[in-house]
């Protein structure tokens, strides 16, 4: 904690000498313009038609584990991600999406032509297309690779507008991330829509085969995540079939389900108080190798978010969600396991102010661990133009789970994980 202090403090110095300092005047330059426009390309003259592009990259600045004994300070440099999104809207009625990116370049994996063993590849993320069935908004049908899920708002969270520095972790909301999906994206069809203040997404996916399958608890169930590998007692295949959805509704400003990102924070721009509910069904999705059989896996979640001006250029920000899990007695997955999970985080951008500092909270109860788990982070955001140009300072702890700092190797028991990282984004 000591060294989040010491980072933080000389944040907020060279952030107030840097506003301190004298603008330098130049009449005959006129004044930079730094408003955000979008990039887009217009295919129609009044602009019904038309391509738009997105790209961003998020820069780490992180410690080591400083739970540790002893620990020294040391700091490494990352690429969080690297994206580029591009969607075009090519008739009143067709819509396609194309989002290649990196994630999570280090020291570590890097090699020296960059196209050797492990490294992180710039691969395909998303790629679908959808068709606007009704006149109005209430149904439209897609598929592909696509990121509309089921469970909770989070769970499809557009990651450059994040109220925290990431997406929590352990990655509850991305539950499913490498265990059935790709990079949080599953191989399927959706169905969406929005008639005034709800709206909804259901998609009927498949399971990737080549996931994390196994059991992460400390008890021996028999189980795995992998159904869908193994045929039934009648030697039928089975366990293809993944079913999940999310419903919303807006009580104040509504907001668009254009593509499937959520909003973490609008900073004052939108009033919005939303109630959700989602669930995730995967049947036959586990199996017992002790005894042959198979199993459902059915997770569902209620979850609230206030975002919202209280006074004139301020922005308070409040997110709540708990979510239900099962795999199975005593299965624990590499993200969530049979049990129970709550989240909760909280922010506040004071009036005029560029800085937005914030809490966050999770803890989980699952059955394959003697001890609940529990996560805090607690940052601070600087926007320099919005969510297109900001820094995110934040000590992130993580406890009592094995899978993220390991155990340890006299006593057994689970490390725990704390860090101090300070990300920079750009996001045009």
């Amino acid at each position: 904690m000591k060294h989040f202090v010491r980072l933080f403090s000389l944040l907020a110095f060279c952030l107030g000498v840097a506003s301190a300092l004298p603008a330098q005047e130049s009449p005959e330059k006129p004044e930079a313009d730094h408003t955000y426009k979008p990039i887009l390309l217009n295919l129609s003259e009044d602009g019904e038609k038309y391509v738009r592009f997105v790209l961003w990259h998020q820069h780490w600045l992180q410690t080591n584990n400083l739970a540790e004994d002893n620990a020294s300070l040391q700091l490494t440099n990352s690429i969080r991600r690297s994206r580029v999104l591009a969607y075009a809207q090519v008739s009143p009625r067709f819509l396609i999406l194309t989002h290649f990116g990196l994630n999570n370049l280090t020291p570590n994996n890097l090699t020296p032509l960059g196209n050797e063993g492990d490294a992180p590849q710039f691969f395909l993320h998303e790629a679908w297309a959808e068709f606007k069935v009704s006149n109005n908004d209430a149904l439209y049908l897609g598929g592909g690779l696509h990121y509309w899920r089921g469970l909770t708002r989070m769970t499809s969270d557009g990651t450059t507008a994040f109220m925290t520095l990431d997406q929590p972790r352990p990655f509850v909301h991305w539950h499913s991330l490498a265990v059935t999906d790709q990079f949080n994206r599953h191989l399927g069809i959706y169905a969406k829509g929005q008639v005034k203040k709800f709206d909804y997404r259901l998609a009927l996916n498949n399971p990737g085969r080549n996931g994390l399958q196994q059991n992460f608890g400390s008890k021996d169930t028999g189980l795995a995540y992998d159904g869908f590998e193994q045929t039934d007692k009648q030697g039928k295949a089975t366990g293809n079939t993944i079913i999940e959805g999310y419903f919303r509704y807006n009580f104040w400003d509504e907001e668009s389900n254009k593509i499937p990102n959520s909003i973490g924070t609008y900073l004052g721009s939108k009033k919005i108080l939303a109630v959700g509910s989602g669930f995730f069904a995967h049947p036959d999705g586990m199996y017992n190798s002790s005894n042959g059989a198979h199993g459902n896996v059915f997770h569902y979640a209620l979850d609230a978010f206030l975002d919202t001006p209280l006074s004139k250029d301020d922005c308070l920000s409040a997110y709540v969600s708990l979510l239900k899990f099962n795999y199975g007695k005593d299965f624990v997955s590499r993200w969530a396991g049979t049990g129970t999970a709550f989240y909760g985080q909280v922010g506040y951008k004071p009036p005029k102010s560029r800085f937005m500092p914030y809490v966050a909270l999770q803890s989980a109860d699952y059955e394959g661990y003697d001890d609940n788990i529990q996560a805090f982070d607690l940052g601070l955001n600087y926007f320099i133009n919005g969510h297109h140009a900001k820094l995110t300072l934040e000590y992130h702890a993580v406890l009592n789970d094995p899978r993220e700092g390991g155990l340890d190797p006299i006593t057994g028991a689970p490390q725990d994980v704390k860090v101090v990282r300070l990300q920079a984004q750009v996001a045009l």
